[in-house]
């Protein structure tokens, strides 16, 4: 599984349906409401590298207000989800 941290800023006035927007695509697994020098934050998982592409630059970018992203690609993930979703897909 790799993943990947989007920060998004988006048009003020939308960010409720832009957050909406994002959390409803394939390989988007939370997006979050966020204070700081971004609105939203989206957690992406995929399978594999080329999947990123289709996610962030094809459907995240385009989504309607989405002004700019940064995007974050994880080396490792540490957490309890992704174990548990390692050992469902029968990976070692």
């Amino acid at each position: 599984m790799i993943s990947a941290i989007v920060l998004i800023n988006a048009d003020v006035a939308r960010i409720p349906e832009v957050a909406q927007s994002i959390a409803e695509l394939d390989g988007v697994s939370e997006v979050y409401s966020v204070t700081g020098d971004v609105d939203l934050i989206a957690m992406v998982r995929v399978r594999e590298h080329d999947e990123l592409a289709d996610v962030i630059a094809d459907r995240i970018n385009k989504t309607p207000g989405v002004t700019t992203t940064q995007t974050h690609i994880s080396f490792r993930t540490y957490s309890r989800h992704d174990l548990e979703a390692a050992f469902a897909i029968g990976l070692d």
